[in-house]
């Protein structure tokens, strides 16, 4: 299941939050990392992510640098700035506050 089927709107959070928990990461880490997590139950696709790093390297939340990956190759390595931070705060109390109120639902019904 992609991001987009499951997640629609989430997908800033789930980057800043990979980038904020695991530090300087490149597009494929970044998919690799949420994959992991979620235990496959998450799968970012390229085209959904590379687009979203742009917006928000745009909107000062990452900032990227070319680096050098595992394999030798030179990629974007992104990070998350202080503005970022705030606003992966504002979206994870969001997220709860959403969560919260579709799990009372859930248990209601």
């Amino acid at each position: 299941m992609s991001v987009n089927d499951q997640l629609h709107g989430s997908l800033n959070l789930l980057v800043l939050k990979a980038l904020a928990r695991r530090g300087r990461l490149h597009g494929y880490a970044i998919m690799a990392a949420i994959h992991e997590v979620t235990e496959d139950a998450l799968r970012l696709e390229q085209g959904s992510l590379y687009p979203a790093l742009h917006r928000m390297e745009e909107a000062g939340w990452i900032e990227g640098d070319w680096v050098e990956s595992e394999s030798g190759k030179r990629v974007r390595g992104y990070a998350v700035t202080k503005k970022g931070r705030a606003t992966l705060a504002e979206a994870e109390e969001k997220w709860k506050r959403v969560s919260l109120a579709v799990n009372r639902v859930l248990e209601a019904i």
